[in-house]
């Protein structure tokens, strides 16, 4: 017998001695003992600081304050990148509608872009909240924005948080604020972004 298709939201908002766990499930708070069960969630065990969980019969593990989200398997929205000569990924995308290409970053807070790109998506970077952002090359100027439309691939994000550097960049960055809506899997030169939000 299958498992049924559904949907979950799970974090770890604390441990308790180490046997329990205390579970914030599609926004209810909950406490599980070692092998209990709260809906398609399962508490299988606690060591090392995090909680072991089983999701839609996957094990995870959970880290405080980590959160996992899945979608049923039938919604499920994936991009598979492939690294460049020098171990980049890429992917081409699109801001309201303005075709962008992205050099994924998990080391970025936000997504980046420059200022003309930023210009040529119809952002007004003067409505943006003034702010530094810490670089490898030094603190650099920056308005905080927020992108009503992020298309990576065939996958639509809403309403996604970004900067804007006051000067041009050589490629968008595709930070945190948006890989962070994804589960991201590594396999040698392969990148697979499988959306969870």
């Amino acid at each position: 017998m299958g498992m049924p298709a559904w949907g979950a939201d799970v974090a770890l908002a604390g441990l308790a001695g180490g046997e329990r766990a205390i579970l914030v499930i599609d926004g209810q708070r909950v406490s599980l003992s070692k092998g209990e069960k709260k809906g398609g969630v399962q508490l299988l065990g606690v060591e090392n600081g995090a909680a072991i969980v089983a999701i839609e019969g996957k094990e995870r593990r959970l880290r405080l304050g980590e959160r996992v989200a899945t979608m049923p398997a039938a919604s499920k929205e994936a991009l598979t990148l492939t690294a460049d000569a020098r171990g980049h990924f890429h992917v081409h995308g699109a801001v309201n509608g303005v075709s962008l290409r992205f050099l994924v970053d998990t080391g970025a807070t936000m997504v980046a872009l420059g200022m003309r790109d930023a210009q040529r998506a119809g952002i007004d970077p003067d409505k943006g909240e003034a702010g530094v952002s810490l670089t490898a090359n030094g603190p650099v100027a920056v308005r905080k924005v927020r992108l009503a439309r992020l298309t990576l691939g065939g996958v639509t994000l809403y309403d996604v948080e970004a900067v804007i550097h006051e000067g041009d960049l050589p490629v968008s960055l595709l930070g945190m604020s948006a890989l962070n809506r994804f589960e991201i899997r590594r396999d040698g030169d392969t990148m697979t972004l499988i959306r969870r939000f």
